[in-house]
């Protein structure tokens, strides 16, 4: 997580922002601490079903 080892709103703003990022491909590879708190995040229950693309009425997929 990025402060320490409880979720807290950074957490919540880190994910939103990686899902975001998503759907415009972006490569993440030149961020691998924020690949590895978001992997980490969306292992919760919570962080995985608040997924956008989750939500009731959401595409199946995002492309462009």
């Amino acid at each position: 997580y990025c402060h320490g080892d409880a979720v807290s709103l950074a957490d919540v703003c880190l994910a939103g922002q990686v899902v975001g990022s998503g759907f415009f491909n972006t490569d993440m590879k030149p961020y691998p601490t924020v690949q590895r708190i978001f992997d980490t995040c969306m292992q919760l229950d919570s962080f995985a079903r608040s997924h956008p693309l989750k939500q009731p009425g959401a595409p199946e997929k995002v492309g462009h």
